[in-house]
């Protein structure tokens, strides 16, 4: 079970993968994290949104999650809108 409650149907092949690896990062925390923000926001990320997404899933879960969860700072090479949605989208879950 990958924890996803979208269906990935009405999706484009590039989107389909994206929500895949969102929900298959290899930390459970991540799959969590990025895996319900990717249900609730990959069918309306727009063109440029979906690259900047791409980029931040290349990040390694272990650089990731102390960034996420605000023990370190965002550095400003990958602070863009897409990061700022999955801060905002996790702000309200407990670590």
């Amino acid at each position: 079970m990958t924890g996803t409650t979208r269906s990935s149907e009405e999706l484009d092949t590039r989107r389909r993968k994206l929500l895949f690896r969102s929900w298959h990062r290899g930390m459970r925390e991540m799959d969590l994290i990025l895996g319900s923000f990717a249900d609730a926001e990959i069918g309306a990320l727009t063109g440029d949104e979906i690259d900047q997404y791409e980029r931040l899933l290349d990040i390694p879960d272990t650089e990731f999650l102390p960034i996420v969860t605000g023990e370190r700072p965002v550095p400003t090479d990958i602070d863009c809108a897409v990061l700022q949605k999955i801060l905002a989208s996790c702000r309200d879950m407990t670590f």
